[in-house]
């Protein structure tokens, strides 16, 4: 009889684990815009100390991505930047905005109309400066991106605006194919 309420024990035991993990793997996932499946950013977070940071980062870097500092308008490398690729963030590599989504706000600082993934951009209210704005974040490392407002262009409405310095860029490989193909001829 023993034996037998042990056994039972254990098998309880180990459905409720079972569901327990099964919980948890489906927890680290979700649903992009798209419907695809993704691994959930959470658990992919970059987190470094100050000195880390310091370390892998230029001083302009690190101004802007960690002290929450602006690059001055009109000077940013991608503020007229027109090749075809994805921007990444400068402190961790993410990919947050499409080229297909840039266009010239006017305002100096490059512009989007939305992130690749509204997942991959957080945002939290920024009462500095004397003005209620909504700063756009890196959703992986914490970075300072820019800003977002709401006089963007249609479909959304909103202008994603972000400093050059918190952004590398990487090169749509199709175009790489055809510029190389261009160059040999």
């Amino acid at each position: 009889m023993i034996v037998g309420l042990v056994g039972t024990a254990v098998v309880k035991f180990m459905v409720v684990n079972t569901a327990i993990m099964i919980f948890l793997a489906a927890s680290s996932m979700i649903f992009a815009q798209d419907g695809n499946l993704q691994k959930n950013i959470m658990n992919e977070s970059v987190v470094k100390s100050e000195e880390e940071w310091q370390g892998c980062l230029t001083s302009e870097e690190y101004s802007i991505l960690r002290e929450k500092g602006t690059e001055m308008a009109f000077t940013g490398k991608y503020y007229k930047h027109s090749e075809e690729g994805v921007y990444t963030c400068a402190g961790c590599g993410q990919e947050l905005f499409s080229s297909d989504t840039k266009y010239d706000s006017g305002s100096g600082w490059p512009s989007f109309w939305q992130p690749i993934s509204k997942e991959k951009v957080a945002t939290e209210k920024d009462n500095s400066l004397f003005m209620q704005r909504t700063e756009i974040l890196c959703s992986r490392c914490g970075g300072h991106l820019g800003h977002v407002f709401n006089d963007g262009p249609r479909p959304t409405g909103l202008r994603y605006c972000v400093n050059s310095i918190s952004l590398d860029f990487e090169l749509r490989k199709n175009e790489t194919v055809s510029k190389q193909e261009n160059d040999s001829k």
